[in-house]
């Protein structure tokens, strides 16, 4: 009777639904003291840089599809090199994102995937900069709404559609994402 019962409950076991996984990822700087070292004064605190809107672009995505392969792809084949991320609609049918898991540097990414979860698109922000696109995006169920930075394994549910507002490509943006800028 014992070995039915176990039996019986290693064969339910695999009906069951994925979970939602998280796993942290330090990263540290090439040099390790520069993850301790004092902000450099002759940084400005903050920059501007002044551009104008080229073109608009709107991607839509199919049922399926990897969102952040697909944005990549479609940079590409467009020749952005430049751009801001202006929004995002849709739904997924599963997620995988990273957010900030501490305070203090050298910075902890906290990686959340869920293979089985929907969620709705209610955004999407970020920066291409010389070709590599850094998406923040935000997403939501009926308990909460979540987001972080946008990673491999996000397929679309319905469709998805991104609008890019494009940049001159001589723009240099190089040091915006660095953390060691500072």
């Amino acid at each position: 009777m014992t070995r039915l019962i176990v039996v019986a409950l290693l064969v339910s076991s695999f009906a069951l639904p994925a979970q939602e996984t998280r796993r942290e990822v330090v990263h540290h700087a090439a040099n390790p003291a520069d993850d301790t070292r004092l902000n450099n004064p002759l940084v400005p605190d903050v920059y501007a840089i002044t551009a104008h809107l080229q073109r608009i672009v709107i991607l839509r995505f199919k049922y399926d599809t990897d969102l952040l392969a697909g944005l990549q792809r479609e940079i590409r084949e467009q020749k952005i090199r430049n751009a801001v991320i202006l929004s995002a609609v849709g739904s997924v049918r599963n997620y995988q994102v990273h957010q900030v898991g501490n305070r203090n540097l050298p910075p902890k990414d906290v990686f959340v995937k869920n293979p089985t979860a929907p969620a709705d698109i209610i955004g999407m922000s970020g920066l291409v900069m010389d070709g590599r696109v850094h998406p923040h995006i935000t997403l939501a169920n009926d308990d909460k709404a979540f987001g972080g930075h946008l990673e491999p394994g996000t397929t679309v549910f319905t469709f998805a559609i991104v609008t890019l507002g494009v940049l001159d490509g001589n723009l240099n943006l190089s040091r915006l994402d660095d953390w060691n800028y500072r």
